[in-house]
């Protein structure tokens, strides 16, 4: 019996996805709930499995861009397993490609020594000045230059008509003996060139997807990005006092990200317009708080988000972080987790960025860009001292946010991360 392997749908607003890649080969003998393939979407990466028992048959090669509901395969519940055919062909040659692609070139055949006449070699400008103006045939000069070539004084001291001499041709080269040896020039030695070594990689659908509405979000908005700095030191020491306990009651690290998403909870319930978006003439404002964080995975930049952010304690907070990352680093970040953010948070600082100015996650209205902590000296009551700071920056869209409100919506956050005990008391 066969079974037919077909696109899932995925979602309501999606037509097609592309095979990502296929975990088993063509021939191989799967088993019920194992996972075939992975395809991606313009919104995540959906793993298929496998519906019953049998040997697998790819029809669709990865890479390939189908409609929701084609059939990519089949499954043989009555076959026996065998080895893959059509897979393994399309990768031996491939394979071979590659091969003959990296091989380097046989360099080209090397004339044999005093094979070269003046007949057939090139002549130097001044060479050939000098046969032009005594009326000389080169083929009748012997050569005393490398690979027999004819050289100045070769063809000065020959007369026209004059037989190849073997014997005479040494005379020159006396002669220019004489001259101071010009100074030896040792080539630098060089690998083979890479010019031209390229090769072109179809951009995935998520790709795609992210680039588009990065573009988006540039011509639909009027972005702003409006800057602060934030004193760590409260948070440091906090984290560094409670950091084992932390880890040993709930089973995960205390980070700074779970702060930050406490202090924008906060600010967002106190300028509702951060937390709303524009939809055709209206505004659409938000009672809950969907935060998105924002994930680097091998396909790109995603933005889950942690669901109803101001229910959770600062724990829950940092376990919803984990699990995101985690189902990032994975691929199993699903489409529920994708939709639905309200305002969304992404760490330059991770990677070392000192600021940067971050683009909106539409439809969203803001987004908040955290950096590296860096010791820096600052003005304390009058004293300089060296504090730990972080520059953070908020863009957003000025055709819902006036300037006044996100300058003071970030200030607020720059407040209650540098109060973190009356953040995480409330008060």
């Amino acid at each position: 019996m066969k079974i037919d392997l077909k696109i899932p749908t995925v979602g309501e607003s999606i037509s097609e996805a592309t095979i990502g890649s296929w975990t088993k080969k063509d021939g191989e003998f799967v088993k019920r709930n194992e996972i075939l393939m992975n395809i991606e979407t313009d919104k995540a990466s959906v793993e298929v499995v496998a519906e019953n028992d049998g040997v697998l048959h790819i029809t669709t090669p990865a890479g390939q861009t189908v409609l929701i509901g084609a059939t990519v395969g089949y499954i043989d519940t009555e076959g026996k397993p065998a080895a893959a055919s059509g897979n393994a062909n399309v990768t031996s040659a491939i394979s071979a490609a590659a091969a003959a692609f990296d091989k380097p070139a046989a360099p080209p055949p090397q004339p044999a020594a005093g094979a070269t006449s003046g007949a057939n070699q090139h002549l130097s400008p001044a060479v050939n000045r000098i046969v032009t103006e005594k009326g000389l045939d080169p083929s009748s000069i012997a050569g005393t230059g490398k690979d027999g070539r004819l050289t100045k004084g070769d063809v000065l001291t020959a007369t026209p008509g004059a037989a190849p001499s073997a014997t005479s041709a040494p005379a020159p080269a006396a002669k220019e003996a004489k001259a101071p040896a010009a100074p030896t020039v040792v080539p630098v030695p060089r690998g083979p060139s890479k010019q031209g070594d390229k090769k072109l990689v179809p951009m995935t659908t998520i790709r795609k997807r992210i680039a588009e509405k990065l573009v988006q979000a540039q011509h639909n908005a009027a972005l702003l990005t409006t800057f602060n700095e934030i004193d760590m030191s409260k948070a440091t020491e906090l984290r560094a006092k409670y950091k084992d306990k932390f880890k040993e009651k709930y089973g995960v690290n205390l980070g700074f990200n779970g702060f930050f998403v406490k202090a924008a909870v906060e600010a967002l319930k106190e300028f509702p317009a951060v937390n709303a978006w524009i939809v055709g003439n209206d505004i659409e404002f938000h009672n809950y708080y969907n935060i998105g964080i924002a994930v680097s995975t091998e396909k790109g930049l995603m933005v889950p988000n942690i669901k109803d952010a101001d229910n959770l304690s600062l724990a829950g907070v940092e376990l919803a972080i984990r699990d995101l990352a985690g189902k990032g680093r994975d691929g199993k970040i699903s489409l529920d987790d994708l939709n639905g953010g309200t305002f969304s948070i992404t760490n330059g600082g991770v990677f070392g960025s000192l600021m940067s100015t971050p683009i909106l996650n539409a439809p969203q209205s803001a987004i908040l860009g955290l950096h590296k902590i860096q010791d820096r000296p600052v003005a304390i009551n009058g004293k300089v001292e060296v504090r730990p700071m972080m520059y953070v920056a908020l863009t957003y869209d000025h055709r819902i946010i006036d300037g006044k409100e996100a300058v003071s919506f970030l200030v607020r956050i720059k407040e209650n991360v540098e109060d973190p005990e009356r953040l995480l008391l409330e008060v």
